[in-house]
């Protein structure tokens, strides 16, 4: 089968990591997961150990808050696939150093950083990849500055991977839409 590059999105509690790791599964035998969360406070903590027992203990995890193109294009050799859980936490572990008032054109370069090390990564690669993110931008505007950021930083590096993706799924209630069957192009309008 050749790689595939899917991103996978959906709300909180959607069922878009479980749904991404049944994906992976069915793409290939050897996976490796590449986690961006860092258990802050024991909540995070306890998120964190119920995502790594519902994993088969075939699978290689790799902790990877951050440089996670460098981490895959390390670690991905011997791999089929290779899920990356998630952008959202990745973003968040690059703008949060930043400040409450970050620079957004300095958020962006950090964050557009990352991004092409992972497509260069997995370009090179042979490994498929699945890249699990959060919608953010269907809520209320945040009032204050760190949040505006974050969710328009979000929302721009989603719409990059989603146009490099193969294919681009959104999860809701459990449930996958193929958003790429969907698009409508302007020559459809």
């Amino acid at each position: 089968m050749a790689k595939r590059l899917i991103l996978v999105l959906g709300g909180a509690r959607s069922g878009k990591s479980r749904w991404a790791e049944a994906l992976a599964g069915r793409l290939g035998r050897r996976v490796l997961y590449l986690a961006t969360a860092e258990a802050g406070d024991p909540e995070m903590a306890a998120r964190i150990a119920h995502h790594r027992a519902r994993r088969p203990p075939s699978w290689r995890t790799l902790e990877a808050p951050r440089r996670v193109g460098e981490a895959l294009a390390r670690e991905a050799q011997d791999a089929d696939v290779a899920l990356l859980d998630c952008l959202t936490l990745l973003a968040n572990n690059i703008l949060l150093p930043l400040g409450d008032d970050p620079d957004e054109g300095e958020a962006e370069a950090r964050l557009q950083k990352e991004l092409d090390a992972l497509l260069a990564a997995y370009e090179a690669g042979a490994a498929s990849l699945i890249v699990v993110a959060n919608e953010v931008g269907w809520g209320l505007v945040p009032s204050y500055p760190l949040g505006r950021v974050y969710r328009d930083l979000l929302g721009r590096a989603q719409q990059r991977l989603a146009a490099h993706a193969d294919g681009v799924y959104l999860v809701v209630a459990g449930i996958p839409v193929d958003l790429k069957k969907l698009e409508a192009s302007l020559e459809d309008l």
